[in-house]
């Protein structure tokens, strides 16, 4: 039984195995995202703080994208489906961040949950034939390593972590709310 916090978040659990607090962690940190991103309008989404140009709305699309590439398109080595197939990455490097303003918060909410949804059905996937040891089907990097399952669901956790720290202060400078 998953017990959840005030916001609704999964607690990882305190005694699980490798696997569970593993993915106990990148599910409280998804859950994270979603509460620091939940009830804002298109304007919200888009809205900058100091000198940067990060917005919850650039940050919903850019973690879709890392889902998917992480997931589907580097431990399952299949090709990006959209909107990341026909994206010009040469032309603009942080399309993910950059054309967010362009979509709605229902879009970019649908957009974030269908990718966390295909992800979870690919570590569903690796597990039945491996364990978190096996490597990414992926062709290896250009330094001859490939990253593990173990690998790909840690470098997950950090991500979400990360962004979910620039997350807190956008979302104090819209509207005031705090938290963990």
């Amino acid at each position: 039984m998953t017990d959840f916090d005030e916001q609704g978040r999964p607690e990882p659990p305190m005694d699980g195995d490798e696997l569970a607090t593993l993915t106990g962690f990148l599910e409280f940190h998804r859950a994270t995202l979603a509460w620091k991103t939940d009830g804002l309008t298109a304007e919200q989404l888009d809205r900058t703080t100091a000198k940067s140009s990060m917005t919850l709305g650039g940050m919903l699309k850019h973690l879709a994208y890392v889902e998917q590439q992480w997931f589907h398109t580097v431990l399952h080595d299949r090709e990006p489906l959209e909107p990341w197939a026909s994206v010009d990455w040469k032309a603009d490097n942080d399309w993910d961040w950059h054309s967010a303003a362009q979509d709605t918060p229902e879009q970019l909410r649908a957009l974030w949950q269908d990718e966390v949804g295909r992800a979870r059905m690919a570590v569903a996937e690796a597990l039945e034939s491996g364990d978190l040891n096996q490597p990414a089907k992926r062709a290896p990097w250009r330094d001859g390593r490939v990253p593990s399952l173990r690998w790909i669901l840690t470098h997950m956790v950090e991500e979400y972590a990360r962004h979910n720290g620039h997350a807190d202060l956008l979302r104090e400078s819209i509207d005031g709310q705090t938290g963990e």
